[in-house]
C-alpha cells in the first residue's frame, strides 16, 4: 500500500512539474531572412541585383586630374573667365546604369553626374547624361554620334556641342548599326539675329568589316537650314591602327562649324602593352567664320602627337601637344597632361 501510494504521488508530481515546464517554455523566434547582394552576370561584368528586385545595377566612373596649356587655357573649364595660358582642373564623374529584362528586351536607364573643380572656390556640377533605352529606342539627355572621333587628340571632327536632349531609334546587329535622331540644339550654333531655339535631325551608320571599323554621320540644322556629313574609319595595319576622317559642311551649323571641309589622318602605334603613341595631322579648308559663312580666304593645318600610358590597372596617363598653322592668323601651340583613375 505504501509503495502504491508513493508511485502515485511520484507520477502526479512529475506530471505537474512537466506541465509547469511546458507553460514556461521559451520558443526562439525564427531568424529573419537576410538577402545578400547577388552578382548579375546577364549584362556583363560589374552588375549586381538590387535586393528584393530583378533589376541589375552597375556603378562606375572616374577621377581626372588635368593640366592644360595654350592661349586662354583658363577659360576651358573654369566657372569664371580668364586669360592665363595654363590651367589645372579636377573632375569627378559617377555613372549609374540600371537594367532589367522585359518582353521587349533589356530596359536600360542611365544617370551620369559630373563635377569639375577648376580652383579652390569654384565647382561646376552638372547632369552629364540621363536617358531611357529599350528595344533600340533612346530618349533623354545623351551624347550624339557627333561626339565620336579618332583615338588621338589631334583631330577636330566633333560638333562644338554634342550633348542634347534627343530621341532616337537605332537598329543594331553584331557588326552593323543604323539610326536616326531628333535633337534639341538650343545651345548650338545660330547666326546673328537668330534665336537659340533649334531642332536638328541626324543619322548614324557604322559597323565592322574584317579589320575595318567605320562610321558615317550626318546632321541637318533646321534653323540654319544647313547640314554636315562626316565619314571616318579605322583599320589595323602593322603594329598599329590607321585612322582616317573627312567632313563637309554646307555652311556653319550646329553639327559642324569649324571649317567647310576637313581631312584628318592618324596612326595609333601600340609600342607596348601599356604604351600607345598616336601622331596625327588634319587639314582645314575655309577655316573659321566671317559674316555667318566660312572664311574662304583662310585654310589651316594642325599636327600633333598623343602619348597614352597605363601606369597600373585602371590608372592612366595621357599627354598631348598640337601645333595649329593658319593662312590668316597666329600660329597656336596647345597641349595637356592628364591622370585618370577609372573604377
Amino acid at each position: 500500500m505504501k509503495i502504491t501510494t508513493v508511485l502515485i504521488c511520484s507520477t502526479a508530481a512529475s506530471a505537474a512539474f512537466s506541465s509547469a515546464q511546458a507553460a514556461d517554455a521559451i520558443v526562439a523566434a525564427e531568424p529573419e531572412t537576410v538577402e545578400y547582394v547577388r552578382v548579375c552576370d546577364a549584362y556583363g561584368s560589374g552588375y549586381f541585383y538590387i535586393p528584393g528586385t530583378e533589376t541589375c545595377l552597375k556603378i562606375n566612373g572616374y577621377i581626372r586630374f588635368q593640366a592644360n596649356a595654350g592661349p586662354n587655357a583658363a577659360t576651358a573649364n573654369a566657372s569664371t573667365s580668364g586669360t592665363s595660358d595654363w590651367d589645372v582642373f579636377t573632375r569627378g564623374q559617377l555613372q549609374v546604369t540600371a537594367k532589367s529584362d522585359t518582353e521587349s528586351g533589356a530596359l536600360t536607364g542611365v544617370l551620369v553626374f559630373q563635377t569639375n573643380a577648376d580652383n579652390a572656390s569654384g565647382q561646376i556640377a552638372k547632369l552629364d547624361s540621363a536617358y531611357i533605352d529599350i528595344a533600340g529606342l533612346r530618349a533623354g539627355l545623351f551624347y550624339s554620334w557627333w561626339d565620336d572621333d579618332l583615338s588621338g587628340d589631334t583631330d577636330d571632327i566633333k560638333s562644338k556641342v554634342t550633348l542634347h536632349n534627343s530621341i532616337r531609334y537605332q537598329y543594331e546587329s553584331s557588326n552593323f548599326y543604323i539610326g536616326v535622331s531628333v535633337d534639341e540644339l538650343e545651345d548650338g550654333y545660330y547666326s546673328a539675329g537668330e534665336g537659340s531655339n533649334n531642332v536638328g535631325i541626324a543619322f548614324g551608320v557604322g559597323g565592322k568589316v574584317g579589320a575595318l571599323s567605320y562610321q558615317i554621320t550626318g546632321g541637318y540644322d533646321t534653323d540654319n537650314e544647313e547640314g554636315a556629313i562626316r565619314a571616318m574609319g579605322n583599320v589595323a595595319i602593322g603594329p598599329g591602327t590607321l585612322g582616317l576622317a573627312g567632313i563637309y559642311s554646307s555652311a556653319p551649323n550646329s553639327y559642324y562649324q569649324t571649317a567647310e571641309w576637313i581631312a584628318a589622318v592618324q596612326y595609333a602605334i601600340a609600342a607596348t602593352d601599356k604604351v600607345k603613341i598616336t601622331p596625327g595631322f588634319q587639314y582645314y579648308g575655309h577655316y573659321g567664320i566671317i559674316g555667318s559663312d566660312f572664311n574662304d580666304n583662310n585654310d589651316a593645318w594642325k599636327v600633333g602627337v598623343t602619348l597614352d600610358y597605363e601606369l597600373v590597372e585602371n590608372l592612366y596617363a595621357k599627354a598631348t601637344v598640337n601645333y595649329l598653322n593658319q593662312d590668316q592668323g597666329s600660329d597656336v601651340t596647345t597641349g595637356f597632361f592628364r591622370l585618370q583613375r577609372a573604377f
